[in-house]
């Protein structure tokens, strides 16, 4: 993606994924015929497949966008501060941030699926170890945001 200030672009692949690991939500924007459907969602980040991983049910608007209108875009951020300044214009924010598109699908493949939960519940614990009750699983839906495209920005 095309970005202005060139002085604030990170382009270092693990510095991205480092940033999007210290973030703890995930904003997925739909398009619709009147304006963008907006979603904040807890999230997994898997490295190796350049794909976003979420959970929730497995019927409703979401659900119904993720099969009818997929391609989406995203945007996660961190590290908000502001800095102060003698007059208004000197105030600044400090921030990191990444945007992109991709396409937003439902995970029907059973392997797939527990990776996706498995890979959202690292991003929050930390922990890879994890059993997981089959009822439940069944009944939440997991879904995978291929990353077509991002960039990401940082203001220090």
């Amino acid at each position: 993606m095309k970005m202005r200030r060139h002085d604030r672009e990170i382009t270092d692949q693990a510095k991205i994924i480092e940033i999007i690991h210290q973030c703890d939500c995930c904003r997925v924007g739909f398009p619709e015929a009147d304006g963008a459907y907006i979603l904040p969602l807890n999230f997994g980040f898997d490295e190796e497949k350049n794909a976003f991983y979420f959970h929730g049910a497995n019927e409703g608007k979401k659900a119904e966008l993720a099969r009818t209108n997929p391609r989406v875009g995203f945007e996660l951020d961190r590290g908000h501060m502001l800095t102060e300044g003698g007059i208004a214009c000197e105030y600044s924010f400090k921030y990191q941030s990444v945007i992109g598109k991709g396409v937003f699908s439902i995970v029907a493949d059973a392997e797939e699926r527990r990776n996706g939960f498995l890979v959202i519940m690292k991003h929050y614990t930390g922990r890879t170890d994890w059993t997981f009750d089959e009822s439940l699983m069944k009944r939440t839906a997991i879904y995978r945001l291929e990353v077509n495209e991002w960039s990401c920005k940082e203001h220090e």
